[in-house]
């Protein structure tokens, strides 16, 4: 853990149900890490849904803005340029493991200036960003405008279960137009894509408290059961076990 001299810095930040962080962007790095509610956090990128137990890492100089799905409780760390070299120059969500979230907590309550046991724990901190899984929570966006209008009354109406072909009237579009302008503009199908969008959607409602029964619903699944598959299909577990892990 040698060659840490930095000290990194943190703070806690606190929204009430539907809060907004206005857009703005950081000097340093930044891990936002989700001790209660479930953020979303929106760049030109995408937006991702960040969960409890779960971080984002936001890169310096990436505008961002920051929604608030039901009380949010954060925990912010901030790295300086060129401190973390395990994670990518982009934004991504991070399992947070029970050792980091502690040491997060830690250098929360720990003042500065750099003590020698501050100065392990940041070291420890940086090295477990190398071991961090990447969750695929982003919702890419469409830049077409006929395809962004389409996808933003999906994301406000998740349960809309109407097909392509009609749904591609009401924008003015051929489907085929569509289709293109979502695996071209947001890397995948229009199929894919409204699969992301429910997942965020019901990650929001799950963390909640809401029962799987009624999330499959308010998604637009028929069944319980097809929403369980969907979600195991995504994130490789069901929605009990994933909202149990530490």
């Amino acid at each position: 853990m040698d060659g840490v001299e930095t000290s990194l810095r943190a703070s806690t930040l606190n929204l009430p149900e539907g809060g907004l962080l206005p857009e703005h962007e950081h000097r340093w790095d930044q891990l936002a890490y989700a001790v209660q509610g479930v953020m979303a956090v929106e760049t030109e990128q995408g937006c991702w849904v960040v969960p409890p137990h779960r971080a984002v890492w936001l890169p310096a100089s990436v505008p961002h803005r920051i929604r608030a799905g039901g009380p949010l409780a954060m925990r912010n760390v901030y790295f300086p340029p060129d401190t973390v070299r395990a994670l990518p120059r982009r934004c991504c969500v991070v399992g947070v493991p029970p050792l980091l979230r502690e040491l997060i907590l830690d250098l929360i309550g720990r003042p500065l200036p750099l003590g020698n046991t501050r100065a392990h724990v940041e070291a420890l901190l940086v090295e477990l960003l190398a071991e961090l899984d990447q969750e695929p929570l982003i919702l890419p966006m469409p830049r077409d405008p006929r395809a962004r209008r389409l996808a933003e009354h999906l994301a406000a109406h998740p349960d809309d279960r109407r097909p392509l072909d009609v749904l591609a009237r009401e924008v003015g579009a051929s489907p085929r137009t569509l289709q293109r302008a979502f695996l071209s503009q947001a890397g995948l199908s229009f199929r894919q894509w409204r699969q992301q969008m429910r997942l965020h959607r019901a990650l929001v409602l799950l963390a909640e408290g809401t029962a799987v029964t009624a999330v499959a619903s308010r998604v637009g699944y028929e069944s319980p059961s097809a929403f369980v598959a969907m979600f195991r299909t995504l994130l490789g577990t069901t929605p009990g076990r994933y909202f149990n892990r530490r």
